[in-house]
């Protein structure tokens, strides 16, 4: 059963091919979740791998895993791999396709029903999704810039407790000490969930941000 698989551990079942005139090529993500490298194959997807490294309930990422074949008019076998999939932390599964910013085309969304149905039967979520907000995916590039452990400089209980109340960003910081040795620790946490702030807002010195209890300091 797929449910009881850990596709997280397995390799892609397709290759992303090289295509002319696309901005982005197949390329890696550096995942903070799995501590290495995740594949990607579009812009979009990679976004999706950002966006789930970023969100504390993702306790492992894999690119294409699984392939999953079915019987479609007239008998006709057909065979769709998702582009991503995830482990939650209850231990369900995620399969995941990604859109683009112009949306998915007919036949991801036609398929995106048959997805879903395999997935419920195996105890496990699907999802379409396009792009986030442009201020939420802005944010989260930004925060991933300081994802690596190597930015939690001392570990990170002192800045949590730091923003034990709201406080503004910047004043954190220089309670903290040193604002050039400061920044990178209290940005890896709240990429990690430790710190939590309006990220569907610009980011900037003053935003309130406060201990969220959330990250486990990925």
């Amino acid at each position: 059963m797929a449910g009881e698989q850990r596709l997280e551990d397995c390799l892609p079942v397709r290759p992303f091919p090289v295509l002319k005139g696309r901005r982005v090529a197949p390329g890696w993500w550096w995942s903070a979740t799995n501590h290495a490298l995740v594949h990607y194959g579009f812009k979009a997807m990679r976004t999706q791998v950002m966006m789930l490294d970023h969100d504390p309930q993702v306790v492992a990422l894999a690119c294409r895993p699984v392939e999953l074949l079915w019987r479609g008019r007239r008998g006709k076998t057909i065979s769709h791999a998702p582009h991503l999939m995830a482990r939650m932390a209850d231990g369900s599964g995620l399969l995941v396709d990604c859109a683009s910013r112009f949306g998915a085309g007919r036949r991801l969304m036609r398929r995106a029903l048959h997805l879903e149905a395999a997935a419920a039967a195996a105890g496990w979520h699907y999802r379409l999704v396009g792009p986030p907000p442009p201020v939420v995916e802005t944010n989260v590039r930004w925060l991933a810039g300081y994802r690596h452990p190597r930015c939690a400089r001392g570990g990170l209980a002192e800045v949590a407790e730091c923003f034990a109340a709201p406080l503004a960003l910047v004043e954190g910081v220089r309670r903290l000490g040193d604002p050039i040795a400061v920044w990178p620790s209290v940005f890896h946490a709240l990429w990690a969930g430790v710190l939590s702030a309006p990220l569907d807002r610009p980011l900037h010195e003053r935003a309130l941000t406060v201990a969220s209890g959330a990250g486990a300091g990925r």
